[in-house]
């Protein structure tokens, strides 16, 4: 089996460890013995003509949200396009920000967004700082850090990722973390998200194989270190 990957905007969206989530993905299928195609992309022309079944966009700055936002724009309705061919998308901070409608800084216009997810951000004047542990559905956890003063909010009926336990999540005052569509998933847990999450990196690799092939599920790894890492995170004051 074979996965692409295009980690996009690299040079500009890379902030608080948020490479580690590449280097996740990618150890983690090729310690299946999954071949990984993995392409650093710095702007989305780059990505036409080419099937990749995972994009990820880290996090960053204001000044770099503005050099991307407008070239992310033009490829509205290609990342439409490949969201409803089950493509899986990791967003993180200033990237899961440009997947709703828009952004609105303290100064300045409106950053657009690419409305794949129903929310828009605006700026705070609090700066929401410290760890994060997120409650799941099934009871399962996620833990990060989170850095931001953009407020999330997500229209009736967007689903969230979970419920903060730990942190303020999107916006410090509903109580959510995150967003998920499809095979979409924008969240601020820097940290980085993946390598003390392993469950949720598989989540996303199966979800990418699935595109392509006939698969229910992974071969296990022995996650010892990284559930080691997770559970001390879990325990972690704020």
């Amino acid at each position: 089996m074979k996965i692409s990957i295009a980690h996009l905007y690299a040079p500009y969206l890379n902030i608080y460890g948020d490479i580690g989530n590449i280097i996740t993905l990618v150890n983690r299928c090729r310690w299946r013995s999954i071949d990984v195609n993995l392409v650093s992309v710095s702007a989305c022309k780059e990505i036409i003509g080419q099937d990749f079944d995972i994009f990820f966009i880290g996090g960053g700055q204001d000044k770099q949200q503005e050099v991307i936002a407008q070239d992310l724009a033009k490829y509205k309705i290609e990342f439409e396009h490949r969201v409803n061919d089950n493509a899986v998308i990791l967003a993180i901070c200033g990237g899961y920000q440009l997947l709703g409608h828009y952004y609105k800084p303290h100064a300045g216009d409106k950053l657009p967004g690419i409305s794949i997810i129903d929310a828009y951000t605006e700026a705070s004047y609090t700066r929401m700082i410290g760890n994060v542990v997120v409650e799941l559905l099934d009871k399962s956890t996620l833990v990060g850090f989170e850095n931001h003063s953009g407020k999330t909010y997500l229209a009736a009926g967007v689903k969230p990722i979970g419920k903060v336990r730990l942190g303020a999540g999107n916006n410090g005052g509903d109580g959510f973390e995150g967003a998920n569509y499809k095979n979409v998933y924008g969240t601020y847990l820097h940290g980085s998200l993946l390598p003390k999450n392993p469950q949720f990196a598989d989540l996303l690799i199966l979800k990418a194989l699935q595109r392509k092939y006939d698969i229910n599920e992974l071969e296990p790894l022995v996650d010892e270190f990284e559930n080691l890492a997770h559970n001390l995170a879990v325990g972690l004051k704020r």
